[in-house]
């Protein structure tokens, strides 16, 4: 039931023509174009579900927490190894269950128009003992990409786990230690460049590009361990890699998402200026920021965001809310990992979402239109949050935008957030909608400062934690001779002859993957921060 002027289409027979309209504001999939700065995301996370997270989904983490192998289960690494010769199988149900058509349905209908879905790396391959389940999750992505053309809805893919971990915590895969720094670091950050253009090459293609016009990079670079140097090298070689496959200028491949590394818009300004549509992903948590406040004190503060999401608009270009959620703190189970919780005394109160009064379901509500006003183009974060089979019913509420739906928090128009902030304000910056002319793929896309081009060179000059000068060159790298691997498309019973592609856009991108150089011995990619430095550089 969609109340908003939406509509589906479909053609089983004919897959890949125009979709569903998600609203009567919204631009059909596949027949109308987005236009940045005239239209607005406003969408959510898929998360938990190509990239598990305990406290979404912890049901399935439940099962395997007290495992006979006595393997500490915390993220989905360990999950993987203590669900053994059951992964295919456990898994593949998690996918199956957790989001299906039906979502796609009602997030349309609930005003939505994008939904961001994390994807790890393993939708490609795993290499030496990583235990995932190898592209299954591919399958499922291929599924929601039909489901968002009939419900008209696009997405936004976000590589949300890199090898080696880009911040040791449990959504990258596996928690620990970060590992795009140390040893490993530039061996770990050229396998990455090679995932992104394997993605980028299959999104380009014209059965997927109107469907997929985001690709984001990485989630949540730990910018602080690995320092801005090779943040920003890394950044530009990944930028570059794939422009190389797509092309420059409008309609060539999609926006490139970098994330803001949590040091807020404003430090961005300049960098890689006259980049091809290059977008700047922020992630700012009330949750996180340790105010003790009242509700109705900490609902006001979203909107001091709304300024520097401005600002970066005019200065920078797209400049996305990729995720937030109306949490005031961080209660909620597993909510901070697997283990003991927030010591946070009220925690219980607010985890009993079916006890929530009027009074603090409306306070809660301010949170959520100020954070969206703010923010602008946004994405929730998460569509929904899996029962636990201890509790017997969700936790983490204020992460839910679909139990904040049905008991308000959450608005049922995600347009009443407009002019939120301008109120609580009494002034606002506004943004007019007028993005530098290269930061949607216009005259001078691509013509990026040669000082920026000289001053972000990969790899880079130096490596976190002390890496330096000669010792550049003694860290274990990979070579560019390796077979690329493409993505395999989806089948249609109903539409056997269907052109579905062959996953690789540009038949004129020829490059080699990035492989381990045959004859070399590497130390642990997921844990290299504190091996030795090698001696010599090894040429295999």
């Amino acid at each position: 039931m969609n109340s908003l002027g939406g509509d589906w289409a479909a053609d089983p027979t004919q897959p890949f023509l125009p979709g569903g309209k998600a609203q009567s504001w919204s631009p059909r999939v596949g027949a109308e174009e987005w236009i940045w700065g005239e239209n607005v995301a406003r969408g959510v996370n898929l998360g938990g579900w190509l990239v598990t997270e305990p406290f979404i989904v912890p049901s399935l983490y439940e099962k395997y927490v007290n495992n006979s192998q006595n393997i500490t289960v915390l993220d989905e690494w360990t999950l993987s190894l203590a669900m053994g010769l059951d992964l295919a199988s456990e898994m593949g149900h998690h996918y199956e269950t957790f989001i299906t058509e039906q979502d796609f349905a009602e997030i349309a209908a609930a005003g939505l128009n994008w939904v961001r879905i994390p994807i790890g790396f393993w939708a490609i391959e795993a290499i030496n003992d990583e235990p995932f389940l190898v592209g299954t999750s591919w399958t499922y992505f291929l599924k929601a990409i039909q489901w968002a053309r009939k419900y008209g809805i696009r997405i936004y893919l976000d590589l949300h786990a890199l090898p080696g971990s880009q911040n040791g915590w449990n959504h990258s895969g596996k928690s620990g230690s970060v590992n795009l720094n140390g040893v490993m670091g530039i061996a770990n950050a050229q396998r990455t460049l090679t995932y992104l253009r394997i993605l980028v090459e299959f999104i380009s293609q014209d059965q997927y590009r109107d469907v997929v016009p985001v690709l984001g990079i990485v989630n949540e670079i730990l910018w602080g361990t690995i320092g801005e140097t090779s943040v920003q090298s890394f950044y530009y070689a990944a930028y570059d890699t794939i422009r190389q496959s797509t092309g420059i200028g409008s309609g060539a491949g999609p926006y490139i998402a970098i994330h803001e590394g949590f040091q807020g818009p404003a430090i961005w300004e300049g960098f890689l200026s006259g980049a091809d549509r290059l977008a700047l992903d922020q992630h700012p948590y009330l949750a996180f920021m340790g105010d003790t406040s009242s509700v109705d004190a900490v609902a006001t503060k979203p909107c001091e965001w709304a300024i520097a999401t401005n600002r970066s608009s005019k200065a920078f270009g797209i400049t996305l809310g990729g995720e937030f959620s109306t949490a005031i703190n961080d209660c909620g189970l597993w909510l901070n990992g697997i283990g003991p919780g927030s010591s946070n005394p009220e925690c219980p109160m607010w985890d009993d979402w079916a006890s929530y009064n009027a009074s603090t379901i409306a306070s809660l509500k301010q949170v959520t239109l100020a954070t969206m006003d703010a923010l602008q183009n946004f994405f929730f974060w998460t569509w929904k949050i899996g029962n636990s089979t201890v509790l017997g019913t969700s936790s983490s509420p204020l992460w839910h935008y679909k139990l904040g739906l049905q008991q308000g928090w959450v608005p049922l128009d995600p347009r009443d957030a407009v002019g939120h902030c301008e109120s609580v304000l009494n002034s606002s910056e506004i943004f007019d909608g007028s993005y530098p002319v290269t930061a949607t793929g216009g005259a001078g896309a691509g013509t990026v400062l040669p000082a920026q081009t000289s001053s972000h060179v990969f790899p880079p000059s130096s490596l976190a934690p002390s890496f330096t000068g000669t010792q550049m060159t003694l860290l274990p790298t990979y070579t560019p001779t390796g077979t690329v691997k493409t993505l395999f498309a989806p089948s249609f019973t109903s539409a056997p002859l269907a052109s579905v592609g062959t996953g690789w856009n540009n038949t004129a991108d020829t490059s080699s993957a990035y492989v381990p150089v045959a004859g070399c011995s590497y130390p642990d990619s997921w844990d290299a921060v504190n091996t030795s430095l090698p001696t010599t550089p090894c040429t295999g």
